[in-house]
């Protein structure tokens, strides 16, 4: 890969990493914030004007077709240029740009004949004609893939020039779109196929990442379009050998790490009814929403910064990645318990108050019970894989994939064994499984790593206060067994949110008084070195 050409000499490594890490965490956590935020709030109002077989459609089979077309098309280049030895910064050189773009539109010639065999897959699949109405929403879907992934060098650049507050300005707006279109098609145009309505408001959060990203570069940057498009007659193929082979590994592992992140959909669609999928879409949009907010970008910024510790020279590098693993997965440990203590005993009020009797009444509580217990293992494994795939070399990346290939085909085996037996809640308990089976595998890689440190303990990672937070658990589960009444919901709901918060503010307390240092490290966020 290419070289360092620039530098910023008023910044050490250590402050470089500290305002780095600090800066993506913090417009990571605005990004995920208002981008799942409003359509969360926006779902509350959906819900109760959709049927269930609208809202299948909405949550499950489109949100499926465009996550699998852009996940295959542009994931392995994400993870590929975080990586790369391009330093670029507010100096970098057009050579730089060049060499980062080059790559990066590789994604887009990839992405259009991804994008053209998900079309014809879903066509033949559906046995549909262009006349039908659910055939034109595909098409129309296919079309906004397209057009994110026009943008997609310039996300690409964006990040690696640190730019966040910019992709946090477009991803706000183009989610406000989106919602805003839908909610004015369902409400003016009530005679509208709900499949179209659904296509028309992702092709407005497509138009707004292209225009967002592209106005940027454009207007604000003083990029000229070839600047942005880097490719001369005679030296088209002059590019960095090295990088894109990266790209091409880290995108043949994407297919096996789709079917592990949304197997169960493509499970679901296959097998079960629209009312499961209904349910499944439901818990999955409310329970995966603190895994949006805050272990998605803290995954992001910690992949980030694990990459950055690993590339340098310092002699205290084995010590410094093994502290910040440490407080990493110590921080989503804490997070993920809180959610197993309180989750569970408290998801049919959720339900209840967001959505209705009609669906507190279901299988979605239970599903979200159930959830609640997968994020604490969803929370750990996303960040010790960050920490494999940022520091492991080529040849271990290899066999990682060859892992997750394994993973992928029991991960199946189990969702059509479950899905058969207990609908969407088998679903939940094939991804938890299939999660502690990676965990595993990365704390085999991370053990094998620190064989030689004394930097990292995998007991030092248990946050003080544990077992406080699991006996706050079992008793709320039995203050909703005793005192929770659904026919006699809101006065016994106080009651029971008023021993949950009691049992919550003295976890919290005890907590905070055993890993004082810790804490006030996370709310200090920006004056500490990690």
């Amino acid at each position: 890969m290419s070289k360092a050409s620039s530098t910023v000499p008023s910044e050490t490594p250590k402050d470089g990493d500290r305002a780095n890490l600090s800066r993506t965490f913090k417009y990571l956590l605005a990004t995920q914030f208002l981008s799942r935020g409003i359509p969360f709030i926006f779902n509350s109002w959906i819900v109760r004007h959709l049927t269930q077989e609208d809202y299948a459609v909405y949550a499950v089979q489109f949100h499926l077709f465009v996550t699998c077309v852009l996940f295959l098309s542009r994931e392995g280049f994400r993870r590929a240029c975080m990586r790369a030895d391009i330093k670029l910064c507010e100096g970098a050189s057009a050579k730089d740009n060049a060499a980062l773009l080059k790559v990066a539109w590789m994604s887009f010639p990839l992405g259009v004949v991804i994008t053209i065999a998900g079309c014809v897959f879903v066509f033949w699949w559906q046995g549909l004609q262009h006349s039908d109405p659910y055939a034109q929403a595909i098409l129309i879907n296919g079309f906004a893939c397209i057009l994110e992934l026009l943008a997609e060098p310039l996300y690409i650049l964006s990040q690696t020039l640190f730019l966040l507050k910019l992709r946090l300005v477009v991803e706000t707006l183009a989610t406000f779109s989106r919602c805003v279109t839908m909610y004015i098609l369902i409400v003016n145009l009530t005679n509208m196929e709900k499949g179209i309505v659904f296509a028309l408001s992702q092709a407005a959060y497509g138009a707004c990442i292209f225009l967002g990203y592209w106005s940027y570069f454009l207007l604000f940057r003083a990029y000229r379009s070839s600047d942005l498009i880097p490719f001369r007659l005679g030296h088209m193929m002059n590019f960095d050998k090295q990088l894109s082979n990266m790209c091409m590994l880290f995108t043949l592992q994407s297919f096996r790490k789709l079917i592990l992140q949304e197997g169960e959909k493509i499970v679901l669609v296959w097998l079960d009814t629209p009312y499961n999928q209904a349910v499944y879409g439901l818990v999955d949009k409310l329970g995966s929403l603190v895994v949006r907010l805050v272990f998605l970008p803290f995954e992001e910024s910690s992949y980030s910064t694990f990459a950055r510790s690993a590339s340098g020279q310092s002699p205290n590098k084995s010590k410094n990645l093994g502290r910040r693993l440490t407080e990493a997965l110590k921080l989503v440990l804490l997070i993920g318990l809180v959610f197993l203590a309180f989750g569970p005993s408290y998801s049919y009020c959720l339900i209840r108050l967001l959505y209705g009797q009609k669906w507190s009444d279901g299988e979605a509580s239970t599903a979200l019970r159930y959830y609640c217990l997968y994020i604490i293992v969803l929370a750990m494994n996303g960040t010790s894989e960050a920490f494999l795939h940022a520091v492991a070399t080529e040849n271990q990346l290899k066999r990682s994939n060859n892992s997750l290939l394994v993973f992928s085909l029991i991960y199946v085996a189990l969702n059509v064994l479950l899905i058969r037996s207990v609908g969407a809640i088998g679903l939940i308990l094939a991804n938890s499984l299939n999660m502690i089976l990676r965990i595993i595998y990365s704390a085999i890689f991370i053990k094998h790593f620190f064989q030689e440190s004394s930097s990292f303990s995998f007991c030092s990672c248990l946050p003080s206060g544990w077992t406080i937070l699991l006996l706050s658990g079992v008793a709320t589960l039995i203050s909703e067994k005793v005192f929770l009444d659904r026919e006699n919901f809101w006065s016994s709901f106080f009651i029971h949110f008023c021993i949950g918060f009691a049992f919550f503010c003295t976890s919290a307390f005890v907590i905070y008084r055993r890993e004082r240092p810790f804490i006030n490290k996370i709310i200090r966020f920006r004056d500490h070195s990690d």
